[in-house]
């Protein structure tokens, strides 16, 4: 006899429909998964057999055939095992109901019959619901994750038995809707203050700019000076995410191996602080088989935080060029070809020589003049360039470390100059590359024209420093910011200006 059940199976962050086909026939015992299983599915005869056996049904015994649909697409993880195992039901006449046509499942068997969380819920919902299909049957866990999609019916099982069930009209479980208001409740952090920084305001005054527009930043100093701290402290001052933007993130986190996140949507804007041993695999994502986002997807709609940036692969350092440009990433191996999401900010920090004295006012640096350019030349001029804000860290003085004096805007403050600056480019540029650092040519020559004493002062500061076509680009686009900041229609040359010293360590750091 045959059955077919609707399941799923994904790759990157978004499944594809996969039709779980099992045949069983009289004939001598034997059990057979086809359809470029992996490891994984393969092992499901063993979870399935027993969960099917301890949930009180009979298993065949005869030959059984499970062909997983398309056949030219590998199938991986453990999701697979619940429509095999109510496969198994309806070929062998233990399930018989139309309404098993009307739902894609999806889960994990434990061996006594109970159902286990998966990995891919979200991507799993959005493709039961584009294609056409009434509802989804997930595991519990999953449900919160799951039931953010609207117009289709999230059914939550726990157990084998309650899936037989509710699939024979026996057991009525009603669809699960999550509750955002709740969601949103229950997600409420505690945000690091920005308020709580001792001293360096004009550092701070750069990662509000840097906030405004989107833009990535780096961050000079010696040790303890502040630039993690600092760098800590910019989910606080960024806009909330909007539901767009935590369904995108949440699709990321939900497939992502290991996260403590997964099941839950995300709706804190990330924050990713590799070690400086990542791997240039860690950063971009990949694998074998199964594509896996790396850090730099895991950083969508956030912050991706390099500390100590020189000690990092300068292979891992590379990669990074092509998400902080096109705010993707595209994955190409032998068994696969994905693209996923990576539009972050990208803030980095280093200190300016090996032993982190070069600029220090009282510590002297021990550092050799060639030790420092080996040091220095570990960051390309070319990532250097797509950075757009660079500033300096000082150590503190004494007085700043125990003044008593509030110490400028706190982030609840910052947040609100930077949502009214961001609110003005979104309306000024339009849904496509709406911040002012993603701002193409096109729209950089219409909303960034100068006038004739600004031009003068832009081309004087660029022949000084010697600055490339892209540097020059970036210097626009973070004037046009601190225009926006002020609330100002037309970049004077004070914006210039400013925009023009958040480049002055081009000359006095790396040349």
């Amino acid at each position: 006899m045959l059955a077919i059940i609707q399941s799923s199976a994904v790759v990157g962050i978004d499944a594809y429909p996969v039709a779980v086909e099992v045949h069983t026939q009289k004939g001598l015992f034997r059990y057979k998964v086809v359809g470029l299983p992996d490891t994984a599915v393969k092992e499901s005869e063993d979870r399935v057999q027993s969960a099917v056996k301890n949930s009180g049904f009979k298993v065949p015994e005869g030959k059984t055939v499970i062909n997983l649909a398309p056949a030219d697409m590998r199938k991986q993880g453990s999701a697979l095992d619940l429509p095999i195992a109510l496969g198994l039901l309806a070929a062998t006449g233990q399930l018989t109901t139309d309404k098993i046509s009307d739902y894609l499942i999806a889960g994990e068997m434990a061996l006594d019959g109970s159902v286990r969380p998966i990995t891919g819920a979200l991507a799993m919902a959005i493709a039961a619901r584009n294609t056409g299909l009434k509802g989804l049957l997930i595991p519990v866990e999953n449900a919160e994750e799951a039931g953010v999609v609207d117009n289709i019916d999230i059914i939550p099982v726990d157990t084998l038995h309650n899936a037989h069930a509710f699939l024979k009209g026996e057991l009525d479980i009603k669809p699960f809707v999550t509750d955002l208001e709740n969601v949103y409740r229950d997600s409420a952090r505690h945000i690091m203050d920005l308020a709580d920084v001792k001293g360096q305001a004009h550092v701070k005054r750069a990662l509000t700019v840097a906030a405004a527009g989107a833009h990535n930043l780096l961050m000079v100093g010696p040790p303890g000076t502040g630039k993690t701290m600092l760098a800590s402290r910019l989910p606080g001052i960024l806009p909330e995410l909007t539901f767009e933007e935590a369904l995108e993130t949440t699709r990321i986190y939900s497939v992502a191996p290991g996260i403590h996140m997964r099941n839950k949507l995300v709706l804190n804007r990330p924050f990713r602080s590799p070690h400086h041993t990542a791997t240039t695999v860690s950063i971009t994502g990949g694998g074998a088989n199964q594509p896996i986002p790396g850090e730099v997807s895991l950083a969508h709609n956030g912050v991706l935080f390099l500390d100590e940036l020189p000690e990092f692969n300068r292979s891992a350092l590379e990669v990074l060029r092509q998400p902080l440009e096109e705010g993707e990433v595209h994955l190409r191996r032998a068994s696969y070809s994905i693209t996923l999401p990576s539009r972050f900010m990208l803030i980095v920090a280093m200190n300016p020589c090996p032993c982190g004295c070069r600029t220090h006012p009282q510590k002297r640096c021990k550092c050799t003049v060639g030790e420092i350019q080996r040091y220095m030349s570990r960051i390309s001029g070319p990532l250097l360039d797509r950075i757009d804000i660079h500033i300096d860290v000082p150590p503190l003085r004494f007085e700043e470390l125990h003044t008593t004096a509030k110490e400028g805007p706190n982030s609840a403050e910052v947040r609100a100059s930077v949502k009214a600056a961001r609110e003005i480019q979104r309306s000024r540029n339009g849904s496509k590359n709406s911040w002012n650092a993603h701002m193409d040519t096109s729209q950089l020559r219409k909303h960034c024209r100068l006038s004739e004493s600004a031009m003068s002062f832009l081309e004087a500061a660029v022949l000084r420093m010697g600055l490339s076509a892209r540097a020059h680009d970036k210097v626009l686009r973070v004037a046009r910011t601190i225009a926006d900041l002020d609330g100002d229609e037309a970049i004077a040359e004070k914006h210039l200006a400013e925009a023009v010293h958040y480049r002055s360590l081009d000359e006095e750091v790396f040349f």
